[in-house]
C-alpha cells in the first residue's frame, strides 16, 4: 500500500501570524484579567461567577453536574471542587438525580442568586473595559460568526 501524501500547506503570512499569536495571548490572558477583577472587587472567582450563572440560566435553576462541567469548561472533576467550595458558603446545594439516582444536580440557592447578582456589575464592567470597549468599530455581528467558526461547539480536542 502506498502512503497517503498530505497535499502542501502554505506558511501563515505575517498578518495571519500576527492574528494567531495575539488570539493565542487573548485566550490565555482574558480569563486571568477577568477573574481578577471579580476576585479584587467582588470576592469571587470566575469559575465560581460562571457556575452560578450557568444555573441561574437553567431550568429550575438545577444542571446535572456533567452538563454544568460542559457549560464552564470544566472538568468534571473540577466542577465537583467548584461546586463543592459554593456549597460550603450555602450558594449551590447538590442533590440525587430523580431519573437514576447515581447523578446529581447542582441547584442554585437564594443565596447563591443574590451572590451572582452582586457580583453581575463587576464582571459587566470587566467585560466592557476588557472585551467590547475594544470593538466599538466593528460589525459584531460577524466578528462573533467568525470567531464562532474557531473551534466550533460540539469539537472535540485532539
Amino acid at each position: 500500500m502506498r502512503p497517503v501524501t498530505e497535499p502542501a500547506v502554505e506558511p501563515l503570512s505575517a498578518d495571519e501570524e500576527a492574528l494567531v499569536r495575539t488570539l493565542g495571548r487573548v485566550m490565555t490572558v482574558l480569563p486571568k484579567l477577568i477573574d481578577h477583577d471579580l476576585r479584587q472587587d467582588a470576592g469571587i472567582s470566575l469559575t465560581e461567577y460562571s457556575t452560578l450563572m450557568h444555573l441561574s440560566e437553567a431550568p429550575e435553576k438545577r444542571l446535572r453536574m456533567n452538563e454544568l462541567a460542559t457549560a464552564c469548561d470544566l472538568s468534571l472533576s473540577g466542577m465537583t471542587r467548584a461546586v463543592a467550595r459554593l456549597e460550603s458558603e450555602g450558594f449551590v446545594r447538590r442533590i440525587r438525580c430523580d431519573a437514576d439516582g447515581r447523578g446529581w444536580h447542582a441547584v442554585l440557592t437564594p443565596e447563591g442568586l443574590a451572590r451572582l447578582e452582586a457580583a453581575y456589575p463587576t464582571h459587566l464592567r470587566s467585560t466592557r473595559q476588557r472585551i467590547t470597549d475594544n470593538f466599538a468599530d466593528f460589525d459584531l455581528v460577524t466578528l462573533t460568526q467568525a470567531l464562532d467558526k474557531v473551534g466550533c461547539p460540539g469539537s472535540t480536542p485532539v
